[in-house]
């Protein structure tokens, strides 16, 4: 389970790059999906969202990849993946 500053910053992250300006990270949640229901991002997002993601953290993310959708599926996952694809 990613820490909670991870998920602060996920949450950070996940406002700025897609310029998300009528939510807080507080309104974010966790285990809530990030596309279609919950948060409603959609493809484009994904594509900002995970080079924000590769820029920030450094992960190689593989666009076609299934699994990378399942990584991108919550702000949980998000950190997990991140966690276990990066250093410290």
């Amino acid at each position: 389970m990613a820490d909670e500053n991870l998920k602060a910053v996920v949450k950070k992250l996940i406002i700025d790059s897609l310029d998300l300006e009528d939510i807080t990270p507080e309104e974010i949640v966790d285990d809530e999906p990030l596309f279609i229901d919950g948060l409603g991002l959609d493809s484009i997002d994904a594509l900002e969202l995970g080079l924000a993601v590769k820029k920030q953290f450094g992960v190689k993310i593989d666009a076609n990849s299934e699994d990378t959708k399942q990584h991108f599926a919550s702000v949980n996952s998000l950190c997990d993946f991140i966690s276990s694809n990066t250093e410290g």
